[in-house]
């Protein structure tokens, strides 16, 4: 099965985009100033709650994270350095490996940029969480046929698993499997599937599992992660039940880590939301609800010992950077700080 385009990659997105300045290649990014505020907010974030972006290559956040506007190809490839020196930014998402294999000699790169405490939220590769391709362009000829790849645990192990562990080390927060809205045969043989895939893989890694089929979280689906020391990644999506509803139903208290993604608002999707909230340089439609939840999720982790990431979205509210200042505050107890 050849490589498909990513339309998210960090690296790749904007291969058409305008060339960088001389200039600008003379520099390095560098980050934005803070204000006290957000730096105490920094200080008083427990260091067991990691919080970050889902990705990092946007122009839009100058001034908030980047010390001026660089190019969205600029970003991609050398802001995240500057991201980790953000005092509440202590993780990132990478979205690029869910669409196809990274080697584990760019994952170190991303892991060389950032200091030892840094934690990232790495997709796997979807041909491992497709029963049958989409009949959507981007497949190409694989559109609408079943995918012989669908939880598989040998091509896992291989080429997924040993370069997440390989190039990140101890900087891999968690090997995420996100299962797109589809048909996997019901429920049950979901959990069993699911259950025998996870017990397959090398064990070491924190594995993760992210749903859209509402109906799939069930007991047997919760036995199944516990049973391989795997977690649910909580998400902030229209098509799931709120944040609470899935720690409940998921077992969160018991888990070895607490995974959350805070992706969108009610009712919204992400093609409307990121025409909308671009350049995602300010909030737009905050969600305070989500807000309260997900902070009241990490508190709770915190007082039983238990590690948090949290990732967000700029199509939650309409600047993620924004938006994790105020989760901090929440999380803290700080306030609104502005």
């Amino acid at each position: 099965m050849g490589r498909r385009k990513d339309p998210s990659d960090q690296l790749t997105l904007f291969a058409g985009a305008e060339p960088e300045k001389p200039a600008e290649m003379a520099e390095q990014v560098g980050p934005a100033p803070v204000s006290e505020e957000v730096a105490e907010l920094g200080r008083a974030l427990p260091p067991e709650v990691r919080l970050g972006p889902s990705t990092w290559s946007f122009p839009g956040w100058a001034e908030i994270v980047y010390d001026r506007k660089y190019t969205p190809t600029r970003l991609a490839r050398e802001g995240l350095a500057a991201v980790a020196r953000h005092p509440l930014l202590r993780a990132a998402g990478v979205d690029r490996t869910h669409y196809a294999p990274v080697a584990a000699a760019e994952l170190a790169a991303y892991a060389e940029a950032v200091p030892p405490g840094f934690r990232f939220l790495v997709k796997a590769h979807e041909a491992l969480t497709l029963a049958r391709f989409p009949d959507r362009p981007r497949y190409g000829r694989d559109r609408g046929l079943g995918n012989p790849l669908y939880l598989d645990a040998a091509y896992a192990a291989d080429a997924v698993v040993a370069p997440y562990v390989e190039g990140l080390g101890e900087k891999g927060g968690a090997l995420l499997f996100q299962f797109a809205p589809q048909d996997v045969g019901g429920p049950a043989r979901f959990a069993e599937e699911l259950g025998a895939f996870l017990g397959a893989l090398p064990r070491g890694p924190l594995y993760a599992v992210e749903l859209r089929n509402r109906e799939l979280l069930t007991p047997r689906y919760a036995q199944a992660l516990a049973a391989a020391s795997a977690v649910h990644c909580i998400n902030a999506h229209p098509r799931m039940p709120d944040v609470r509803t899935q720690a409940s139903l998921t077992g969160v208290a018991q888990a070895p880590a607490v995974l959350v993604r805070w992706l969108l608002g009610p009712g919204e999707t992400y093609e409307e939301a990121g025409k909308r909230f671009a350049p995602f340089d300010r909030l737009q439609e905050e969600d305070p609800a989500a807000r309260r939840d997900i902070a009241a999720l990490a508190r709770e982790a915190v007082a039983r010992w238990q590690p948090v990431l949290v990732t967000v979205n700029n199509n939650a509210e309409g600047s993620a950077p924004l938006s994790i200042v105020r989760l901090a505050a929440e999380i803290v107890g700080a306030g609104r700080p502005e």
